[in-house]
């Protein structure tokens, strides 16, 4: 964590957090500052595939072994941009280090590498990302909308999209079904 801010956190869904955009959600923090964050949605999945998305931009297929993987709904804002969320291997022209373990890329030239078989072995691809503006998402944790809790890289490459929410939450000894939909503030 950098600071006071949540860099490389995962952001937990209150039960009691109602927007549908974030409502059972755990998300990934990749960049947070005095500016505001910017966070992708790691448990939501899309009925489209990684080798939807090769068709779309018209990118020259090898045997990739990325093809059949679901793209997430990373968040509302820009939903027609790509995140490739991915493991430390390459060298990519537009890439944000989360952490030693974790970096995002968001230029076509790990997607053309993905096409052709090469890449990351561990990869996550995100359309759009969730944003706050400066305070906005310090505000939501005091009005008890996220839990955060560091991030366990297996969560994003290995556990399936419907356990995310609740496996992230144990991270921090936490049963979400045991957790008041109504909270209150002492």
């Amino acid at each position: 964590m950098r600071g006071e801010y949540l860099h490389n956190q995962f952001l937990v869904a209150m039960p009691s957090l109602s927007d549908p955009n974030f409502a059972q959600t755990v998300t990934l923090v990749c960049e947070h500052t005095a500016r505001g964050a910017l966070g992708i949605v790691l448990n939501r999945p899309l009925t489209m595939r990684l080798g939807d998305v090769f068709e779309q931009l018209d990118l020259p297929r090898g045997e990739s072994r990325h093809a059949e993987q679901r793209i997430l709904r990373g968040g509302p804002v820009q939903s027609d941009r790509g995140f490739v969320l991915h493991a430390p291997e390459g060298d990519w022209e537009s890439t944000l280090r989360v952490s030693d373990h974790v970096h995002v890329t968001t230029s076509r030239d790990i997607l053309t590498a993905m096409a052709g078989g090469q890449g990351p072995a561990q990869t996550v691809m995100a359309l759009g990302y969730a944003g706050w503006e400066a305070g906005q998402l310090e505000e939501e944790i005091r009005s008890n909308a996220w839990l955060n809790v560091p991030v366990d890289e297996s969560i994003i490459f290995d556990v399936p999209f419907e356990q995310r929410w609740q496996a992230a939450a144990r991270l921090l000894g936490v049963d979400l079904g045991r957790i008041s939909a109504s909270a209150g503030h002492a």
